[in-house]
Order: C-alpha cells, then sequence, then structure tokens
C-alpha cells in the first residue's frame, strides 16, 4: 500500500482539490446528501446520543471521534463495522510522522495489509465539507479513494500555518480554478493540518474528525520512530468501540487542552 508521505509547500502547485464538488462515495444514500460547497462540517459537534468511535491507546488514553455518516455513508459504514467486529482491537500505530499524521489499521503492522469489510478494496470518495485539518480521520489508500482498505490515519498537524504558507495553497488552487472557502484556509492558518491531502492525486476519504483526545493524536505523534517511520516502541490500539455520546464538552482544538 502507497504509504502518505510529508510534503512540503512549494509542491504544492501540482495539486487539485480533488472531489470539492463531488458527493463522498458512490452509493444512493452519499450521492443524496447535497452539500454547500462553501461549507465546512469537521467542526461540528456531535449531538447526545449520536454514534461516535472511541479508540483507547494503550499507554495514552481514550481519543474521541465524530463520524459523518451522512456525507460519508461508505467509509463510515466500513470502519463502523469493523470497530463492532473488533478488528482493530490488538493493532498498531504502523507509521508515524511529526507534524503528519499518524497511521494504523494494519493487522499485519506492515503498512501492506488490510481489507474493508467488504473482504475487497471500496470506494469511499471525498465530500467538500470535511478537510485535512488537525485530528481529521481519513483513510490511506494506493493512489486513489478506489483503494480504501482498512488502513486509517489521524492528521496530526503542523499546528498553524502561517500567511505566507497559506497564500501558497490558496494561489496554487486558485490557478486551477478552484475556490476554496475562506473558513477552510482560516482554520488551516489558526489550527493546522495536512492542507496537500485534500488534492493528493486521487485524494482521501475524510469520514470522521476527533472531539476529544487530541493531546494524544499530538502525544503519539513525537514518538521516536525508526527511518520507516514505524515507532521504536510499539503504540498499541487497545480497543476500538462504537458508543453513544454523553454531551460532554467537546475538544477539537490543542488550545482546549491548555
Amino acid at each position: 500500500m502507497l504509504s502518505l508521505k510529508k510534503i512540503t509547500a512549494a509542491a504544492v502547485s501540482c495539486f487539485i482539490l480533488a472531489g470539492i464538488t463531488a458527493g463522498c462515495g458512490n452509493d444512493d444514500k452519499a450521492s443524496s446528501v447535497k452539500v454547500d460547497p462553501d461549507s465546512v462540517m469537521n467542526y461540528t459537534a456531535p449531538e447526545k446520543d449520536e454514534e461516535i468511535i472511541v479508540m483507547t491507546v494503550k499507554g495514552y488514553g481514550d481519543i474521541k471521534i465524530k463520524l459523518f455518516p451522512e456525507l460519508c455513508s461508505k467509509g463510515v459504514e466500513n470502519f463502523v463495522t469493523h470497530a463492532k467486529d473488533g478488528y482493530y482491537d490488538g493493532l498498531i500505530f504502523h507509521r508515524v510522522i511529526e507534524d503528519f499524521m499518524i497511521q494504523g489499521g494494519d493487522p499485519t503492522g506492515t503498512g501492506m495489509g488490510g481489507e474493508s469489510i467488504w473482504g475487497e478494496k471500496f470506494d469511499g470518495g471525498v465530500t467538500p465539507a470535511l478537510y485535512h485539518f488537525t485530528g481529521a480521520l481519513a483513510y490511506a489508500n494506493s493512489g486513489s479513494t478506489a483503494t480504501n482498505g482498512s488502513q486509517f490515519y489521524i492528521v496530526s498537524g503542523p499546528d498553524s500555518y502561517d500567511d505566507a504558507t497559506a497564500q501558497q495553497y490558496t494561489s496554487a488552487y486558485s490557478q486551477k480554478g478552484i475556490k476554496v472557502p475562506q473558513e477552510a484556509v482560516d482554520n488551516y492558518k489558526k489550527y493546522g493540518g495536512a492542507w496537500h491531502l485534500d488534492g493528493l492525486g486521487g485524494s482521501y476519504t475524510v469520514f470522521g474528525q476527533v472531539f476529544d483526545g487530541l493531546d494524544i493524536v499530538e502525544e503519539i505523534s513525537k514518538t521516536a520512530t525508526d527511518q520507516s517511520d514505524r515507532p521504536q516502541e510499539d503504540v498499541v490500539i487497545e480497543k476500538v468501540s462504537v458508543e453513544k455520546y454523553n454531551g460532554e464538552d467537546v475538544k477539537f482544538f490543542l488550545s482546549d487542552y491548555e
């Protein structure tokens, strides 16, 4: 499976914001959802009793994630079913890059394995309403959203973009005739993320957002790794469970933990 790579701002001019007008997934439910192209929904708080993901990482604690089934029905269905079946329990984060992302979900722990609940790759598509802000949950793939399986990653930064970097990205998209919502630009400047993944090749399916435990994601991203970005000591996902949100306060941003 093609691994995610860190990409500099200078290289962004070769990317397109794939899926800016596309629905997430190919099924009828996904395609029936109409999304305002200027909307940004990552930071939508879960509603009480809504299904959420609780990812318990050994020695670190719980990472809580809001899902977006109304935008990415197939992506959410795949992850939730795997979670309920215990598929992710005991796996590791096999690839970690500071100020970029933490990646897991491969039963082989090599970055080459894993499968969807349908036993083959699936196309999760993309949605114009979800971006790769810090804390975004998405599927790793082999070059397009049609090659999604079980592997996922959580964006870990950088913490923010300066004005010059943000201008490079917006200019690159403008040259392609693509409008980036001002809210997305502002969020990347304030809270960081991996903007280049919004338009990298076939792009990636974003289907969730961390709303508590972002400090844990940040801590994991700083763990010592070898030359292949594999943690020198295993970072184990003890359990991934599907639970109901109890109405607690959300902590979308690293500043919420200060």
